[in-house]
């Protein structure tokens, strides 16, 4: 197991870095990089994964309210970590918390501690969560882009999410899905490919916020929100899942996504919707490190609930 964390941490960590050093030695737009993953990329993965996913309505519907309950308490938990700080590192803590890495760490992890199995049901939390963290991020973020009295409103943050593609392919997807409608194979290899590029993307991104920013001003709360998420998360994955009468696989499944490290698809959303990047960065960095131990004790723990 600690060869298989280091086969999916270590990459990141590479390709992060690799960002770092390059925005450290030359000016890079990250703006344009975000918006692309944003705009582009991600939506294609949605598509991708949505059509090409085995998935039981009713485990799947039981799975994705379970999750959705987990990722309010976490937002609230955040939200507390940040109690008595500006209305905009607040939102960056709350959004830290609530926002974690269901794909490309909690798949991979899935995959090697439960198999096909554990990797399908994995899947259906990585949907639901990918379209969440669209509705969620810039409604949180977006409620104080006119100043910390919230002058931009919940109607302008309405007006945000609806304005992101994510949610209108997500739908599409569900419907073509539902009508067994199968997009053109020369079509579905375009969005396939597109999908592929996305991790590199989102992971040259937090790269590129680290080396223009330098290392983080590491503060009380950036480390007390990165043990919300990495202690609070599996343990609200825990009380949460087994609440909603979650059993086996699939309560396992949500413990271990809840234990992975604040996503890095919190901070392109804070830097669309001008938040503080720096406090979302921070919390990506140490969260990222310390999942290496906290997940690690987490999947060794997963075998004593059955």
């Amino acid at each position: 197991m600690l060869q298989a964390l280091g086969n999916v941490l270590l990459p990141v960590m590479l390709v992060a870095g690799l960002g770092a050093l390059l925005s450290w030695r030359m000016p890079v737009d990250q703006g344009t990089v975000a918006r692309l993953t944003m705009y582009l990329l991600i939506p294609a993965l949605v598509l991708d994964v949505i059509l090409r996913t085995p998935v039981r309505a009713a485990e799947a519907a039981q799975l994705g309210a379970a999750y959705l309950l987990v990722m309010a308490a976490s937002l609230l938990l955040g939200w507390l970590c940040g109690l008595g700080r500006p209305g905009s590192e607040r939102r960056a803590l709350s959004a830290s918390v609530g926002i974690w890495n269901s794909g490309n760490m909690g798949l991979p992890m899935a995959l090697f501690a439960f198999g096909q199995a554990g990797f399908e049901r994995a899947t259906v939390v990585f949907l639901v969560s990918i379209v969440a963290m669209y509705v969620v991020g810039p409604a949180l973020f977006g409620s104080g882009t006119r100043g910390d009295s919230g002058g931009g409103g919940w109607r302008g943050a309405l007006g945000a999410v609806l304005r992101l593609p994510t949610v209108w392919v997500a739908a599409a997807a569900l419907l073509l899905r539902a009508l067994d409608v199968t997009l053109p194979q020369g079509l579905s290899r375009g969005v396939s490919l597109l999908a592929q590029a996305t991790l590199p993307l989102v992971l040259l991104s937090l790269g590129l916020q680290l080396g223009a920013g330098g290392w983080p001003r590491l503060h009380g709360r950036l480390w007390l929100a990165a043990a919300a998420r990495l202690i609070g998360g599996p343990l609200l994955g825990l009380g949460v899942g087994a609440l909603c009468g979650l059993r086996g696989e699939s309560l396992a499944v949500l413990i271990l996504s809840a234990s992975m490290p604040t996503a890095v698809n919190a901070l392109l959303i804070a830097r669309e919707y001008d938040g503080d990047t720096d406090t979302v960065a921070g919390v990506v960095l140490l969260s990222t490190l310390g999942s290496v131990v906290t997940i690690t004790a987490v999947v060794a723990l997963l075998p004593r609930l059955g």
